[in-house]
């Protein structure tokens, strides 16, 4: 892909997640050991909705995940797996997300990554990934999802590790929405996942110029169907791509 992880913590500058990445990124490709990507958890039929409003799953003491059900679930729904930018948590991408969630009557999952960011840009997909599917399983255990309708995004690095592992998992993900995307990580492709990417043209963290504006021709390249709006912001999701995010993804 045209954005590798070392030009993403170079133009981070002297952001929080090059402290995150450290000496990982110095000796490291764009492409990281596959082994651990593969997201095996799918949706269950015959599955009643069991729990309503926001809660967290249980998974772990501190770095949890928490899923929240809209209000009509006298049918499947759609889920998006969001997964949120470095140094933050679930719960902060939750609060991001939720109230158009409802609005769009999608169920929303947000998980927290092991560490301060995810494992893709440490050199392997592991942990994260392993924790993404516990909390999945879980999730299909309570709430009866449209196996049709499930999508797997983030922000910020949550965007790229998003982008990244849903490529690799498009079988299980047909939808990918990525807001302000920094890089993607080569893998084996499984599936021909949609796409829906966001990008403020006054991004600080991630300038669109070697970001978004190289990932998408990429990805058309590629075969893939995105949907790309650029935004006068900076790094961050407007009311307005959320919106417009929720209604491409819950048609």
């Amino acid at each position: 892909m045209p954005f590798t992880r070392r030009q993403f913590a170079a133009l981070a500058g002297v952001s929080v997640l090059s402290i995150v990445a450290g000496r990982s990124l110095r000796a490291r490709s764009s492409s990281v050991e596959q082994k651990g990507a593969r997201i095996r958890a799918r949706p269950r039929a015959n599955v009643r909705t069991s729990i309503e409003g926001s809660r967290s799953l249980g998974l772990d003491p501190v770095r949890d995940a928490v899923l929240q059900v809209p209000p009509d679930v006298s049918k499947p729904v759609p889920l998006l797996i969001a997964l949120h930018g470095a140094t933050q948590s679930g719960s902060w991408m939750h609060g991001v997300l939720s109230k158009y969630a409802d609005t769009a009557g999608v169920a929303l999952l947000t998980p927290t990554s092991r560490e301060m960011t995810w494992d893709g840009i440490h050199g392997s997909f592991d942990v994260d990934v392993a924790f993404i599917d516990r909390a999945l399983e879980r999730t299909y255990q309570l709430v009866s999802v449209d196996p049709a309708r499930v999508v797997l995004g983030g922000f910020s690095d949550g965007a790229s590790y998003g982008l990244s592992l849903g490529l690799m998992n498009g079988d299980a993900f047909h939808k990918l929405v990525a807001f302000s995307p920094g890089f993607i990580v080569d893998g084996p492709a499984a599936g021909k996942p949609e796409i829906f990417i966001s990008h403020g043209t006054a991004d600080q963290i991630l300038p669109i110029d070697q970001c978004s504006r190289r990932i998408v021709p990429a990805l058309r390249a590629r075969g893939y169907t995105v949907e790309y709006r650029e935004f006068d912001g900076p790094h961050t999701v407007p009311d307005t791509m959320a919106k417009e995010a929720f209604t491409w993804l819950a048609k």
